[in-house]
């Protein structure tokens, strides 16, 4: 399952967006570091389900109408404060639990109302911009700590006559989520002495700057927009280069519980909902905010900053496997039961491994149940494939 990691500032609403995501019950509440243990939770990315292409719905409990929900892992961990990678408030224990995480979604407090401590201030006097600068930094400086600590290793090794920096940086850094690949492309990346013996700090904050983009890609979600000073969202972009999901937790967890109570009609994702039960006027009133804020931006961009980090910054695709190609069903008789995210340029055989173990090893050959037709083994999956592996296992 794809890990994705809610990383800022206390304060800046990472607890609300995660609460709204997942509808666990977590604190949320207006001071810093209300969260201290890291939260784990399931949320979703969402697609079009290939059931759309059929006279009837799949009926999956992910399927809402053929708005396919792929499950995924939220992370949700203490804010970071200038300093952290120094051990600073919850420094270390935050970034330690970044590790694993694939892509990380920076929220971000677009209102300004709360300074690089989380600490509450006047509404559009701290500046976002900022705040997106030294978080970033803090990441990075926390990497080139690890590396340097671990300098010395790599120094005993280059002393052995069959020595291979590659293979040495990535023995160091798959703790951090790098694969060797990962290494060696940022190896190209950058300029370094071959000797790690000349390496100087200046080099190995270069490698780990490198690094981090590499393997911790960010999506900015500007949350409580609906609160920001007009163009913020854009000074965002324009100043940090980065991808900007304009946010509003708060409204998107209203919409959540409402739809718990029976009082709207909504579903993760959608630019829009419907009242289909009795509020009260403070009610109806806070939903309609929220609805001139949802037709501004085109939603409350919880689920845009999910869908953003899993198929645009990660680049992956959805596949569907089937056990019979002409009624896309399991052995039960499931119609579509799996969704399985799979990176760009996977083929049925990296399918066949993500379904288990056992069914890759035995791998003989796919069928594309779309096409009704046998496909190469090297053919790469494209989003909404549906794929009926064909195994020694099944």
């Amino acid at each position: 399952m794809l890990s994705i990691a809610l990383a800022g500032k206390p304060n800046a609403g990472k607890s609300t967006f995660y609460k709204a995501a997942t509808l666990a019950d977590v604190d949320v509440a207006n001071y810093p570091f209300t969260t201290i243990d890291a939260n784990r939770g399931v949320t979703h990315a969402r697609t079009e389900c290939p059931c759309l292409a059929r006279d009837e719905r799949c009926g999956d409990e992910h399927c809402h109408d053929g708005k396919r929900y792929v499950p995924i892992e939220l992370l949700d961990v203490a804010g970071l404060v200038p300093g952290a990678h120094e051990g600073r408030g919850l420094g270390n224990q935050f970034l330690d639990e970044l590790s694993n995480a694939d892509a990380i979604l920076h929220v971000v407090d677009a209102s300004g109302a709360t300074n690089e401590e989380g600490e509450p201030v006047e509404p559009g006097t701290y500046d976002p911009v900022d705040e997106v600068s030294f978080v970033e930094e803090e990441m990075n400086q926390w990497l080139a700590g690890i590396v340097t600590r671990n300098w010395e290793s790599v120094e005993r090794k280059s002393r052995s006559p069959d020595f291979d920096l590659d293979d040495a940086l990535a023995d160091l850094l798959t703790g951090f989520g790098a694969s060797e690949y990962d290494v060696a492309a940022v190896l190209r990346a950058v300029d370094y002495p071959e000797d790690p013996i000349q390496w100087t700090d200046e080099d190995r904050e270069r490698l780990a700057r490198e690094m981090r983009r590499r393997t911790k890609p960010i999506v900015l979600v500007a949350n409580k927009v609906d609160a920001a000073p007009e163009g913020t969202v854009e000074r965002l972009r324009e100043e940090t280069g980065e991808i900007v999901i304009p946010a509003t937790a708060d409204g998107e967890l209203a919409l959540r519980k409402g739809v718990e109570a029976g009082v709207v009609d909504y579903d993760p994702g959608d630019e829009a909902f419907e009242i289909v039960g009795d509020v009260n006027e403070g009610q109806e009133q806070g939903l309609e905010r929220i609805r001139e804020v949802m037709a501004e931006y085109g939603g409350t961009g919880v689920q845009d900053a999910l869908d953003e980090a899993v198929y645009g910054l990660l680049d992956h695709v959805t596949a569907y496997p089937v056990q019979n190609e002409t009624k896309w069903t399991d052995g039960q008789g499931n119609v579509l039961p799996d969704a399985f995210l799979l990176p760009r340029g996977s083929t049925p055989r990296d399918l066949a491994y993500a379904v288990h173990s056992d069914i890759g090893d035995g791998y003989l050959h796919a069928v594309d149940a779309r096409a009704e037709r046998r496909v190469s083994d090297e053919q790469e999956l494209e989003e909404g494939d549906v794929i009926k592996i064909v195994s020694t296992a099944n």
